[in-house]
């Protein structure tokens, strides 16, 4: 048994570039920045920053081409994958790359000169009261989980779904689970 396996949570570090391939399938390629922080034995703080080459497919793709931009903070899972090729001096070049199978919207930024909208200020009343909050603006921030194959998998790869969301909870959907009715839910 092998496991490859990647999460990571970072900031695009440039906006995706995505192309169209026969039969309208899309690649998006980004840099993706992860960064960690210590303090060495003189007690200086060192921040390290690792920057990882993201690869989306299909659906994936148009989503990042739609919602993502540089300095967006992203969730990704996927896997790390090695490539090589010839340059044209003819030296073999090597490339890893993360082939991600789920992406998640964090934050975006705002450009400059823009203004809080009212759900930003919403947000923030909200997190004053009650702690964190997460804030979904559209359909696109949903977790959303893309594939390579035609058929969206559940979080865990182990089955397909019945054509519901997925996330880290399950899989999402509007119908109540076999056995449920909607009487029997909590809220």
């Amino acid at each position: 048994m092998s496991i490859n396996k990647v999460i990571l949570v970072g900031n695009v570090g440039k906006d995706p570039v995505v192309r169209y391939f026969d039969k309208g399938v899309a690649k998006a390629t980004f840099p993706l920045a992860t960064s960690e922080t210590y303090t060495n034995q003189q007690g200086e703080t060192i921040t390290s920053t690792e920057w990882h080459n993201i690869v989306l497919w299909r659906s994936l793709a148009e989503v990042a081409e739609k919602t993502i931009k540089k300095g967006t903070q992203v969730y990704l899972v996927g896997r790390i994958k090695t490539r090589s090729y010839v340059d044209k001096d003819g030296n073999n070049k090597y490339i890893t790359e993360i082939l991600a199978d789920t992406l998640m919207v964090l934050e975006k930024k705002q450009s400059p000169g823009s203004y809080p909208s009212q759900s930003d200020s919403a947000r923030n009343e909200s997190q004053n009261k009650k702690g964190p909050v997460t804030q979904i603006n559209e359909p696109d921030d949903f977790p959303y989980r893309g594939s390579n194959n035609t058929e969206a998998k559940d979080w865990n790869d182990n089955s397909t779904t019945n054509g519901g969301e997925s996330g880290p909870g399950g899989t999402f959907s509007n119908e109540p689970s076999q056995g449920q009715s909607e009487d029997d839910l909590p809220f």
